[in-house]
């Protein structure tokens, strides 16, 4: 920045300032945190068992789709019941999604990052598809779906901190997701260094042949250790589908997918490392968004 004769200093202000200071920033910020979170623990989970899952967008792309399929076909009594639904379908999805890759590396030998790279490109064919043929409304020329049913709606920060007396921004895009990003945070940790199945996972990441040997099946691990990244990466559409859009629409992981890799490999692959991580780059959208704005 100084090569370019601005002042660095006051560039770096100008981030802080549109990632936290401003009316709505620090929700903006949140918003894209939790994408983050998601994808990134969907990464580092899968770097345990050194697979290098790249086919995070294509995965919460497809999960975006289980979210609008729950959402829309089915009547749901309130909120917090469609949230769990939601929850489900898109996981369902973004493991379905991540199940093929995975099949073809423990079965075929066929490389998980050329894979998973090439499904993101048919996630996205596949949605477009369907939004301007199926899922959208025969009066409108957006490719998105309808509106989800105001009984969808999930509660914003805005409306969680009013509860308890604090005020936030109505503006912000943050929401109850937050929340669940974080459990996954911790359930993750539990899983890869509290249970069985995370040891197998660790121990096969660190030598195929000697958990191999061990009795560990390499077929067994590498698909479930995908199952659950490819789910984890399809929970982000809960927050950018049903949280912020509240509808299917083209594009919806902008990319969170990739930034994921970033995140995972800044986190060390821990969870925690990932929540720190996710703020770091959650404030780097934010704030890069207003810095391009001078």
């Amino acid at each position: 920045i100084a090569a370019l004769g601005e002042n660095p200093f006051f560039a770096v202000s100008v981030m802080i300032k549109g990632a936290f200071y401003y009316p709505g920033s620090i929700g903006y910020t949140l918003y894209y945190t939790t994408n983050f979170m998601f994808t990134g623990l969907a990464v580092a989970l899968a770097f345990h068992a050194r697979l290098f899952n790249i086919g995070g967008e294509g995965q919460a792309t497809l999960g975006g789709l289980g979210v609008a399929v729950a959402a829309l076909y089915v009547p749901w009594p309130h909120w917090s019941i469609a949230l769990c639904a939601c929850t489900f379908s898109a996981a369902l999805f973004g493991a379905a999604w991540a199940y093929i890759p995975s099949i073809l590396q423990a079965k075929r030998g066929s490389h998980i990052v050329i894979t998973t790279i090439m499904f993101n490109f048919i996630a996205a064919a596949l949605l477009n598809y369907l939004l301007v043929n199926i899922m959208r409304p025969p009066s409108s020329m957006d490719p998105a779906t309808a509106p989800f049913p105001e009984v969808t709606h999930l509660p914003t920060l805005h409306d969680i901190l009013a509860m308890i007396g604090i005020d936030f921004s109505r503006s912000a895009p943050a929401n109850i997701t937050l929340f669940v990003a974080a459990m996954s945070a911790i359930l993750v940790w539990v899983l890869i260094w509290r249970t069985r199945l995370g040891y197998e996972i660790r121990a096969f990441g660190h030598s195929a042949s000697a958990a191999k040997y061990a009795g560990i099946r390499p077929v067994k691990i590498t698909v479930i250790t995908m199952l659950i990244s490819g789910a984890l990466a399809g929970l982000m559409a809960i927050n950018a589908s049903m949280g912020e859009a509240e509808r299917l629409i083209l594009n919806s992981p902008e990319g969170a997918g990739f930034i994921g890799i970033a995140v995972a490999l800044m986190g060390r692959s821990h969870p925690l490392g990932v929540v720190l991580a996710s703020i770091l780059f959650g404030f780097l959208y934010q704030g890069g968004a207003e810095l391009a704005l001078w």
